[in-house]
C-alpha cells in the first residue's frame, strides 16, 4: 500500500540513505545528518508496504515563495509514479503554509516541466526581497539567488518555478 506522510526523526535513517544514493552523480546536494534531523518539519515520505522508497522537502524561502528540495525516489521504485505522487503531495503542502510560487533546482527539467514547472532565468523577486534574502545562510537560498559562491553545486542544473 502506497502512502505519503510527514517524516518524522526515525526517517532520517532512510533520507540519509536516499541523499548518500543521489549526492555522488549530483542528483541531490549531500547534507549533514544534524541539517536533516533540523529539517524534519519540511519532509514528506513516501512509503510502499510500510517502508520508505522516497522523500522530499518544501522550504520557504519567502512570503510567498518556497523551494521543493532534496526530491527523491529510490532507484528500483522509480518511473512508475511515485515521485508525480511525491511532488504533488508537496504542493499542496506549499498551498497549506500560504506560498504562491514554488522553485526547483534540478536536472529532470521533463519530470518539472510534466508538472507545470517553467525554466527561469535571474532571480523572480523584488530588489527589496532579493536584499532580505542575502542574509539567509542557507545554501537553497542562495542557489536561488544565482550566487558566484553556490556556482560549484548548481551547474549544469534547471531553475524552474511553479505558479500554485
Amino acid at each position: 500500500m502506497l502512502k505519503v506522510r510527514s517524516a518524522t526523526t526515525k526517517d532520517v535513517k532512510d533520507i540519509r540513505h536516499l541523499v548518500d544514493t543521489f549526492a555522488p552523480d549530483r542528483r541531490l546536494l549531500s547534507k549533514a545528518t544534524v541539517t536533516l534531523f533540523e529539517d524534519v518539519p519540511e519532509f514528506l515520505v513516501i512509503e510502499e508496504n510500510n517502508k520508505v522508497i522516497g522523500a522530499g522537502a518544501v522550504h520557504v524561502m519567502w512570503e510567498d515563495l518556497a523551494e521543493v528540495r532534496t526530491i527523491a525516489i529510490l532507484p528500483q521504485f522509480q518511473r512508475k509514479g511515485y515521485g508525480s505522487r511525491l511532488l504533488e503531495a508537496l504542493l499542496v503542502r506549499a498551498k497549506e503554509l500560504g506560498v504562491r510560487r514554488v522553485f526547483c533546482l534540478t536536472f529532470e527539467t521533463e519530470f518539472f516541466k510534466s508538472h507545470g514547472f517553467e525554466e527561469i532565468q535571474g532571480t523572480p523577486v523584488e530588489s527589496s526581497v532579493y536584499q532580505q534574502l542575502l542574509e539567509s545562510y542557507d545554501v537553497g537560498i542562495a542557489e536561488f539567488l544565482d550566487l558566484d559562491k553556490v556556482k560549484p553545486n548548481t551547474l549544469g542544473n534547471t531553475r524552474m518555478i511553479k505558479i500554485l
